[in-house]
């Protein structure tokens, strides 16, 4: 069944469903129909053997002349006066033959109304239904019987059989062809759906899938759909960017490596020249290990797996290390590097990370930053904000929106300094541990870079 398209699938299920509704709904008619029929004709003997009673008992001797007019005839509608015994009682009245009722209905006529139908009475070839019930007349126990033919009622019933074979079957033919084509029509969005979404590539077309007018599910979906086109595309371009900016990143430090090592090996007579040549390629290599390290990172945390081992961590000690760790570049700057922590303050997450956000966001003062480099923190709730702020110029004001994206900066003619990945993987920092990276440009001058952990 599941290999079935959905357009058959679907006209076959209405199908069995249609059937059934129209079985049920025939025999529906067909039972009512037969009811009703059997009640107009029980009733219709009901009358007439009433009638017959009174004519019987207006006569003191014998049946009277009304009587024997009532029992004369033996056609459609005939009538029986019958003694307990199961006889004609005065059958010179009676000239319609034998009694119409078994032993057994007489008997059970004998004390109460019955209604019966006979299919084989002598000298009638066709059913019958019959009405007996017990009358008392001048101290003899009779039982009056009036019956009717049933041929109209069969014929009734058959031309509605008839009918409802005939008309059944092609109402169920008409109603699937008409759900097969309705479903089509139903589902040729979808189809046109599907062609437009073979034809999208993974180079960032720009195409989307076409939406039909109406305001329904399928409209629904195809915009969901187009939503998802639309992430997906951007995630593309981002990694077509991410790639782009790494490639360039990596081709500055390698070729200075390159370069540096040529000069040791061509022109480094001395010792001290290829110290010195050696020294700039191992400090080139360690940027290039610094820059593959945060790729990674930025890498990992983009597939959702960012590898964090979280920890109660005291928030002055965060600030010591990176202090003790930076405390050197500061120096040469002549810039000091100042904390100030709550006593008691502590975070739950991953100190590795956090440590590398709060570095670069003090290499970030160091560089573009004047003044004083300030760490603080201070609790916010339930959570925790990390602030390092300078007094310099503060961020351009074009720059604040993206300051977070990779390979961004705000002096893009120093393309020297820095990978441009050091706010964004402290964003990403941020956003692992449940919170998030913000920037501004503080009123008293300088900028002011935090991250809110928990």
């Amino acid at each position: 069944m599941s290999r079935i398209p959905v357009k058959t699938r679907v006209t076959l299920i209405f199908a069995a469903v249609m059937a059934a509704v129209l079985f049920g709904t025939g025999l529906f008619v067909y039972l009512r129909l037969d009811s009703e029929l059997n009640h107009s004709i029980d009733r219709d003997l009901q009358s007439r053997a009433r009638e017959l009673v009174a004519e019987v008992k207006v006569a003191d001797v014998g049946l009277g002349e009304a009587a024997r007019s009532a029992l004369s005839g033996r056609g459609e509608a005939f009538a029986q006066v019958l003694t307990a015994s199961g006889a004609l009682f005065d059958p010179r009245a009676q000239p319609s033959g034998a009694p119409v009722l078994t032993p057994s209905e007489i008997r059970a006529a004998a004390g109460r109304k019955i209604i019966v139908d006979h299919s084989n009475l002598a000298g009638v070839h066709e059913p019958e239904r019959l009405l007996a019930r017990p009358i008392l007349f001048e101290h003899h126990h009779l039982i009056a019987v009036v019956g009717t033919s049933l041929d109209d009622r069969q014929s009734a019933l058959s031309n509605l059989l008839t009918l409802l074979l005939i008309g059944g079957p092609v109402a169920l033919v008409l109603a699937s062809v008409a759900a097969y084509f309705t479903v089509g029509s139903a589902l040729r969005p979808v189809e046109a759906m599907r062609r437009r979404a073979a034809a999208v590539s993974a180079a960032g077309s720009g195409q989307r899938l076409p939406v039909p007018p109406a305001h329904d599910e399928l409209r629904s979906l195809g915009e969901t759909l187009n939503a998802m086109l639309d992430r997906l595309e951007a995630a593309v371009e981002r990694e077509r960017a991410f790639v782009d900016d790494a490639s360039h990143e990596l081709r500055t430090p390698l070729a200075v490596h390159k370069a540096e090592l040529e000069v040791a090996l061509r022109y480094g007579a001395s010792a001290d020249e290829l110290r010195a040549a050696i020294a700039s390629a191992i400090e080139e290599a360690d940027r290039l290990s610094r820059l593959a390290e945060d790729l990674l990172f930025v890498a990992r945390f983009d597939k959702g797996a960012p590898g964090l081992e979280p920890e109660p961590i005291e928030v002055a000690a965060l600030f010591s290390a990176v202090r003790e760790r930076l405390n050197g570049n500061a120096e040469r700057a002549g810039r000091p590097i100042l904390a100030e922590a709550p006593a008691g303050l502590t975070v739950h997450a991953d100190r590795g990370r956090v440590e590398q956000a709060l570095q670069n966001m003090v290499e970030n003062a160091l560089r573009h930053g004047e003044g004083p480099v300030l760490m603080r923190a201070s609790a916010v709730g339930d959570r925790v904000e990390l602030h390092v702020s300078d007094e310099g110029p503060g961020f351009p004001a074009d720059f604040l929106p993206r300051a977070f994206e990779r390979f961004t900066r705000a002096d893009t003619s120093r393309s020297g300094e820095g990978s441009g990945l050091g706010l964004s993987i402290v964003d990403a920092v941020a956003r692992a541990h449940g919170g998030r990276a913000m920037a501004r440009n503080s009123s008293e001058g300088g900028a002011d870079v935090w991250i809110e952990l928990r």
